[in-house]
């Protein structure tokens, strides 16, 4: 039964729902075993619906709507600019630290791209940066969003993988940053070259605070979320309600810039999103239940041979599949397909499923600023006005720094699984 993960991708290029690709595939499958097998439909695609873990995903969804229409990435890249805008290529350093701060607000790549595009892009047109580089920047940049807490694709290789949601989360944040400060590097350079227009010099101290004090509300919000699930208070997935409420109550009483007319479009856009991603997690669980069944993971590692025995190799096969495949495939699809397959195989071969979550979680979010799927490409390219071709040149090397920070996370295990560990040993003692 092992073919049938071939004609699962054939159906996928040949533009088939991959919730109804999993599905047809796994119920092509229990048809061809065994037809009375087909009673545990409901119950394995209903069973992967159900759970409580999430229930974070629209509660992020929707914190993330509300912040976006809610006046904060706004004082967040002014807040940025006081901090890194007199640096050479000043608006690019802007864009990546604005990306950095929306990211641990809303945990999604598009949001992130809109927001920080629909505001930068123009500003840095004005400024007579090359367009190219600056759509592609705001695209790249705004893949750290699934990586910073908190995640939604964390959230769904926790579900899927069935480990610690809060763990993932810690061990998400160095990663994040350092793919932040890869882009920082080379958008220094850049500047540097080009001669791009910066601040004339630091922020007077009292317009540092006054900035601060401004985007303080929107700074908080992730303190508060991180630490209260670091404290104990409460969960992952109740973590989601804070975030709303916050959201909501800043947006609406606070900054005024979250009308009730705003309301009714957040709940519809919240709404027609989580459905698509439940929808296609319960059709992922029916894979995964087929696959245990017809034990296709173990038929893998005996495929690989010495290659699932060495962690080295193993890492750098899985590497290259998943960056190819972000390419075409979408993020949280990805994760649906992938973690079932290769979770195995890692946990065979001693890798931790934390330090994996991570792995999994930069490699895909790399393909959505990789053509030619890449959905931040797209968005930024309508934003600026230009074919996305026109971002190729300047995106290779923005592409190959985050591949690079990919394989130093992959085998410097203790960049994202140092914070867990002493977060455990610390609640421990």
């Amino acid at each position: 039964m092992i073919w049938l993960i071939p004609l699962l991708f054939v159906l996928i290029l040949l533009r088939v729902p991959i919730a109804f690709a999993l599905g047809g595939v796994s119920m092509l499958g229990i048809i061809l075993t065994d037809p009375n097998l087909l009673i545990n439909v409901p119950r394995q695609i209903y069973g992967g619906m159900e759970s409580f873990s999430l229930v974070a995903v629209p509660l992020f969804i929707l914190a993330g709507e509300v912040m976006t229409r809610g006046g904060i990435s706004e004082r967040l890249i002014r807040f940025s600019q006081m901090l890194v805008g007199f640096m050479p290529g000043g608006l690019a350093m802007v864009v990546i630290v604005a990306s950095m701060f929306f990211s641990a607000l809303t945990g999604t790549a598009i949001a992130a791209a809109a927001a920080i595009g629909g505001m930068m892009l123009p500003a840095m047109k004005k400024e007579n940066y090359d367009t190219g580089f600056s759509a592609s920047l705001v695209a790249t940049s705004a893949t750290i969003g699934p990586i910073i807490p908190p995640s939604i694709v964390l959230i769904l290789f926790g579900v899927i993988a069935s480990v610690s949601i809060g763990d993932l989360f810690i061990a998400g944040f160095v990663p994040g940053v350092l793919m932040g400060i890869g882009l920082m590097v080379y958008s220094y350079i850049v500047g540097k070259k080009k001669n791009y227009k910066a601040r004339e010099s630091l922020p007077r101290p009292g317009e540092f605070f006054r900035g601060l004090l401004d985007a303080m509300l929107a700074l908080i919000m992730p303190l508060i979320i991180i630490g209260g699930i670091i404290s104990g208070i409460f969960t992952a997935t109740e973590s989601g309600v804070v975030a709303v409420f916050y959201a909501f109550i800043i947006g609406m009483f606070v900054y005024k810039e979250l009308g009730w007319k705003d309301v009714k479009n957040v709940f519809i856009s919240t709404g027609k999103t989580t459905a698509s991603i439940v929808f296609l997690i319960g059709s992922a669980s029916l894979f995964i239940w087929f696959l245990s069944f017809e034990s296709i993971p173990q038929q893998l590692t005996n495929m690989l041979g010495p290659v699932a025995e060495n962690p080295l190799l193993l890492l750098l096969v899985i590497n290259v599949i998943l960056l190819l495949a972000g390419t075409f495939i979408d993020t949280i699809s990805a994760v649906s397909i992938f973690t079932p397959l290769f979770l195995p195989l890692i946990t065979t071969a001693g890798i931790d499923p934390i330090h994996f979550g991570i792995i999994m979680a930069v490699n895909l979010t790399i393909g959505m600023a990789t053509p030619p799927l890449g959905v931040t490409l797209f968005v930024t390219a309508r934003i600026a006005e230009i074919k996305v071709q026109h971002m190729f040149r300047h995106l290779v090397p923005q592409v190959g720094i985050l591949i690079a920070v990919l394989l130093i996370i992959t085998y410097i295990p203790e960049i994202s699984l140092y914070l867990p560990e002493l977060y455990q040993n610390v609640f421990d003692s």
